[in-house]
C-alpha cells in the first residue's frame, strides 16, 4: 500500500511487487543500487519512485485502530465530499491511516473498503490509503482528524510515535515544509500532507484524486 504510486488503480496492481522488491533491497551482498535497477526494470517504475518508497510498518502500533469520537454532524448519506490526501511515517516505515474514522457502525466493507455505515461525519476514511474525504462547507484542521481517529498529534508525537530526542514531527503540505504547528494544517482540497517522525522521507507534492473528490 505504501509508497502510493500516482497512476490511478494501476497503483493497486504494482504495489504489491514494488514493496517485495524494496524489502529485499536490504537484504544479501548485493552491490548498492543494484536491486533499485533491477526493480526499475522488472516494474517499469521510475528509480526515483522506488527510492521513495517505504513498506508498511509492522505490528499493531503501525495500524492504530479508530477509538476518537464523530466530527461534527453524522448523517445517514456520504454526500458530496472534498479529498484530502494525509501520509504517516514513523521509524522509516509507513502507519497506516485506518478506514472508518468519522462514521458509526453498523459498517459494511468490500475489499477492505467501506460501503456503508450507519451514519458519517463531517471527515471521515472509508478506505485505509490515507484519503481523507471532508463535508462541503466544514472548515476542519488535520488535528481533528488525529482526533476522530483517537490518535495523538503534537509537535513531539504522531500517534504512538515520539519524535527522536532534539527533533519534532515533520510536517509538508505539497512537498512543503510546514512551519506551524502540526495540528494546525488544514484540510483543504486536494492537500498532499506528510507527517513523519525519524528518519526523513521524501515527502510526495501531489496525489491522484478520484474524480469526485
Amino acid at each position: 500500500m505504501r509508497r502510493y504510486l500516482r497512476w490511478g488503480p494501476l497503483r493497486r496492481l504494482i504495489a504489491p511487487l514494488l514493496f517485495a522488491v524494496v524489502a529485499g533491497a536490504g537484504c544479501g551482498s548485493t552491490a548498492p543500487g543494484a536491486s533499485t535497477r533491477s526493480a526499475t526494470w522488472a516494474t517499469g517504475i521510475p528509480r526515483s519512485l522506488l527510492l521513495e518508497a517505504r513498506p508498511v510498518g509492522r505490528g499493531p502500533r503501525f495500524r492504530p485502530p479508530v477509538a476518537g469520537p464523530v466530527t461534527g454532524r453524522c448523517l445517514s448519506a456520504l454526500g458530496k465530499r472534498i479529498g484530502v490526501h494525509v501520509e504517516v511515517f514513523a521509524s522509516n516505515r509507513v502507519v497506516i491511516v485506518p478506514a472508518g474514522i468519522g462514521t458509526r457502525p453498523p459498517r459494511t466493507f468490500f475489499a477492505g473498503r467501506i460501503t456503508r455505515a450507519g451514519c458519517y461525519g463531517d471527515l471521515v476514511t472509508i478506505d485505509p490509503t490515507g484519503l481523507v474525504l471532508v463535508r462541503l462547507g466544514s472548515h476542519l484542521l488535520i488535528s481533528a482528524l488525529f482526533r476522530a481517529w483517537g490518535q495523538p498529534l503534537t509537535e513531539r508525537r504522531v500517534a504512538s510515535f515520539p519524535a527522536p530526542s532534539g527533533t519534532r514531527v515533520a510536517v509538508f503540505v505539497d512537498g512543503r515544509a510546514w512551519r506551524g504547528a502540526p495540528g494546525s494544517v488544514p484540510l483543504s482540497r486536494h492537500a498532499e500532507i506528510v507527517l513523519e517522525v525519524g528518519p526523513y522521507v521524501p515527502p510526495h507534492a501531489s496525489y491522484t484524486f478520484p474524480a469526485d473528490a
